[in-house]
């Protein structure tokens, strides 16, 4: 059975869907019952309007003005209470929150022994939300509990950096510390979509981490993966898997948001939905995929003016624009301006700082500001795959080949299956073909193509590297990949745009033309 709540002169019957003033029943609807409940719930706590729509009317597509008629209802009913009028708070664009009297909440199930601490269900956040549960020794060593717990902390810190995700504290998920209890309870009493779990086995000086990411309440797993160490060095190990995880969750979770949000209303989408909505368009990178994008980016600007993100991915909407789409000046000023926009609202955001760092690095060509951008996204996050993939491939085309490998490899160790892949493997052809390492850069070329087939950028530099390996033939047969991907293609134009230094653009120009594409 589902609780009784007590606040004022008030008790809702959650399994009834009663409403009582007193002794007496309020006359209301069932809908502006079950909204009252998920209001109350979450005491304190904004709430979507997307999250009020689904308790009221599941699976059903409806205009907001119902659920303002709801919300209205019950905004009468206590209007009869002294101040009661401004118990449900209006949280513009956002949603609603319960603000009055403190609640008193009885439980009637069975399930409940009489003396167990009763925890309340909790609302979801308005953004993607998370808890880390303690690690399950398997060690059958109780004294290694501090090693579990040492990697379940150091990952709650890693995932606390990143901007767009909200994590439950330690001391919360902790409460669930030698408990066989299910996702779907704790994701209720956490207020939290996703969980993840895990294990740690030591056996002599060998270490196996095991874990997975689940949806909470349908059990769905999102993410799962076993890492095998050596303890050789436990506090540097607990560092690594906390990269590891980290770097891994953040595009699992990034995937299982954006499929999320297709299933939304698109009237009901807020400003972090319409940049999850815009994201699979502008990570293809190519022009008619971005001005799909553009729309999203643009309205949920029109809802935050100061969102960093949109700013960011904007700001890279347009640089694929002028790159791809003939050079109009007109893209690749909106490009820097969107990218100052990322780096001025997004100080604390690794994702924003690294689209527009990347973005002034390319247009711009400031490489010293882009730098800053870089490192300081990575100080806020270690673990960020995409400071690192847009990192190294800055640094690639500032003729950096040291950075540009180093990052790029981290990038790919840490999220090996990132849909962003291609720009690391751009970033390994150009590092090695700096170092005269040809072998290797046309083998990061071609992942880069096989990862990101549409790119001509990809295709170019597999020609670059070819040439240089003496196969000009399978170099001239790149070109018409080359020009039908890019028909505007230019050596000079290209080199131009992107301020080329000469340790790239004069070797870049020479077998270019050695493959027949225009000079």
């Amino acid at each position: 059975m589902a609780p009784v709540y007590t606040f004022g002169p008030f008790r809702l019957d959650a399994t009834a869907g009663i409403l009582f003033r007193g002794p007496e029943p309020v006359t209301l609807g069932q809908r502006a019952v079950a909204l009252l409940q998920v209001l109350v719930e979450g005491a304190g706590t904004p709430i979507s309007k997307a999250t009020l729509i689904e308790s009221a009317w599941p699976g059903l597509a409806i205009e907001d003005s119902n659920l303002t008629v709801q919300i209205a209802a019950l905004r009468r009913v206590f209007a009869e209470e002294s101040g009661g009028e401004k118990w449900i708070e209006t949280l513009p664009r956002r949603g609603y929150r319960y603000v009055g009297p403190v609640l008193a909440k009885e439980d009637h199930s069975e399930a409940s022994a009489p003396d167990a601490p009763i925890a309340a269900t909790l609302a979801l956040p308005d953004k993607p939300s998370l808890a880390v549960l303690p690690f399950t020794n398997m060690s059958g060593d109780p004294e290694q509990d501090y090693f579990a717990d040492g990697m379940v902390e150091d990952i709650i810190t890693g995932l606390s950096r990143i901007k767009w995700l909200f994590v439950v504290a330690r001391n919360s998920s902790f409460t669930y510390k030698g408990q066989s209890v299910s996702v779907s309870r704790v994701g209720r009493e956490l207020g939290v979509r996703y969980l993840l779990e895990g294990s740690v086995r030591k056996v002599g000086r060998q270490v196996r981490i095991t874990g997975q990411l689940v949806e909470a309440e349908t059990g769905v797993h999102i993410w799962a993966d076993r890492y095998d160490r050596a303890l050789d060095d436990v506090f540097a190990l607990q560092d690594e898997m906390t990269l590891n995880v980290v770097g891994a969750i953040q595009p699992s979770l990034r995937e299982a948001e954006i499929e999320r949000v297709k299933r939304k209303r698109p009237e009901s989408l807020d400003a972090y939905d319409l940049a999850l909505r815009a994201i699979p368009h502008v990570f293809v990178a190519m022009p008619t995929e971005a001005e799909k994008a553009m729309p999203f980016l643009e309205r949920a600007l029109t809802i935050e003016s100061d969102y960093a993100i949109a700013h960011g991915l904007l700001a890279w909407c347009h640089e694929i624009c002028f790159l791809r789409r003939g050079y109009n000046r007109e893209h690749r000023d909106a490009a820097i301006r969107h990218a100052n926009a990322a780096l001025a609202h997004g100080r604390d955001d690794a994702t924003a700082l690294a689209l527009g760092g990347f973005v002034i690095s390319i247009l711009e060509h400031d490489r010293s500001t882009a730098h800053e951008a870089f490192e300081q996204a990575l100080a806020i996050s270690p673990s960020s795959a995409f400071a690192l993939f847009f990192g190294a491939n800055a640094s690639a085309y500032a003729g950096k080949s040291e950075p540009a490998l180093e990052w790029a490899e981290r990038a790919l160790r840490i999220s090996p299956f990132d849909r962003l892949n291609y720009v690391a493997y751009q970033a390994l052809a150009l590092g090695h073909f700096l170092c005269g390492r040809y072998d290797e850069a046309a083998h990061a070329a071609r992942r880069a193509i096989h990862s990101n087939p549409s790119l001509s950028v990809s295709h170019c530099l597999l020609a670059a590297m070819l040439v240089n390996l003496g196969r000009i033939e399978e170099a001239k047969a790149m070109v018409p990949q080359v020009l039908a991907l890019d028909p505007s293609f230019s050596a000079a134009r290209f080199c131009t745009a992107l301020g080329l230094p000469l340790v790239l653009a004069e070797p870049l120009t020479e077998t270019w033309s050695a493959a027949g594409l225009p000079p």
